[in-house]
């Protein structure tokens, strides 16, 4: 199936709680600890330096792994393939030597036979566009993080492995891709017309529109809370119903993991930076839900150019993506099935809001932070390995 473009701007679509603010103050020590060490441990868990895909297919009698990722626009992926260039994957993989396994000897993209890429995308509760359906492979114009995730869990899983992508540009926590359940909040903040103060409530799940002063009736618009949510789940079910035509001879899946790159367009928001945290938990846990997939793991990556002592949204943003580690012990529920993957490190250059400038160095680096994480919380599982 032939795959549509992301070059240019076409797929670019369109009150602090204290009690929150004091648990973030109780788990700066813990989370200060979890930086220091997180990817140290998984580096020694899991190879640094993949094989190349060996080409054989994997053991169909087993069901496919599938994982979902969800974001929004760096996640679909704005790194650059072609040429010869820094920034570039040709010239990372031909010039700098990195990422062996996407090369044979002959200097060609490899071709995984083990795990499905696919790729699916709508705007809300519009008309899903399909675009990748192939062996895992570098093709087309653009990378996001998948491959950096692909190749590590499929080199870990010994069964079918789908990847499987469902999401649209600039697209919000806190508004567009907030959970059912969610509910309405309050928060005091200035008038943008007066300056004055007043109290503004928040949208919960399928209210319209985003926000409305206290007391008065909301006057709804085109899109409601979620509406993001909702077509990106559609459309990931609308791709496992049809397994087969996805994954040839597959009969039957398991969602395993989800992976989430997201938060550059609730940095503009401060109600919704503040309140990044408690959308996150709800997130990871609806998700499971409305997938009936109780024990999938779950990664989420920060931005990559927010450092972790940065202050402002971004910083508020950054300490509530790795709040939500299983070693950090706030939740204990996500002990040994989340993991945060802090990104700064992997960054080489630019920002979440002008795409790293297209290094696809940046995307494969934080791709394969991701993928080594999930392999650790699958092995921490006691999960099947190769």
């Amino acid at each position: 199936m032939q795959a549509w473009s992301v070059r240019g701007t076409d797929w670019l679509l369109e009150a602090r709680d204290e009690d929150m603010n004091t648990a973030h103050k109780k788990a700066a020590l813990v989370l200060a600890v979890l930086l220091s060490f997180s990817l140290t441990v998984l580096a020694a868990e899991v190879p640094k330096v993949l094989p190349d895909p060996d080409g054989k297919p994997a053991d169909m009698s087993k069901p496919v792994q599938v994982y979902i990722l969800l974001g929004q626009s760096n996640m679909i992926g704005a790194g650059r393939i072609g040429g010869d260039k820094n920034g570039t994957l040709e010239h990372a993989v031909k010039t700098k030597k990195k990422y062996p396994y996407l090369v044979d000897d002959a200097g060609n993209w490899t071709e995984r036979k083990d795990a499905r890429y696919v790729r699916v995308m709508g705007s809300g509760t519009g008309k899903m566009r399909r675009g990748n359906n192939e062996w895992m492979s570098i093709k087309g114009g653009n990378i996001g993080p998948e491959f950096g995730i692909g190749h590590y869990v499929a080199h870990a899983v010994d069964a079918p492995v789908m990847i499987l992508k469902s999401c649209t540009g600039n697209r919000s926590l806190g508004w567009d891709l907030l959970p059912p359940g969610s509910e309405r909040y309050e928060v005091q903040e200035k008038d943008r017309k007066t300056g004055q103060m007043k109290t503004f409530v928040y949208a919960g799940y399928k209210d319209s529109p985003a926000k409305w002063e206290k007391g008065t009736e909301p006057k709804k618009i085109g899109w409601y809370a979620g509406m993001q949510y909702d077509g990106d789940t559609r459309n990931a079910k609308t791709v496992l119903a049809e397994l087969e035509k996805h994954y040839p001879g597959a009969k039957k899946y398991e969602v395993a993991g989800f992976f989430f790159w997201q938060g550059d367009k609730d940095r503009y928001n401060a109600a919704h930076a503040n309140r990044y945290e408690f959308n996150l938990v709800n997130f990871i846990k609806r998700l499971r839900k409305d997938f009936n997939a109780a024990n999938a793991k779950f990664v989420v990556a920060t931005l990559g150019q927010t450092k972790k002592d940065a202050g402002g949204n971004e910083g508020t943003i950054l300490k509530a993506q790795l709040a939500v580690d299983g070693r950090t012990g706030k939740y204990p529920e996500f002990k040994g099935n989340v993991a945060s993957v802090y990104s700064n490190p992997f960054c080489h250059g630019g920002a979440s809001n002008g795409h790293y400038g297209g290094n696809a160095e940046t995307y494969m680096d934080i791709g394969e932070a991701m993928g080594r994480a999930m392999v650790g919380l699958i092995e921490t599982d006691g999960g099947s390995s190769r």
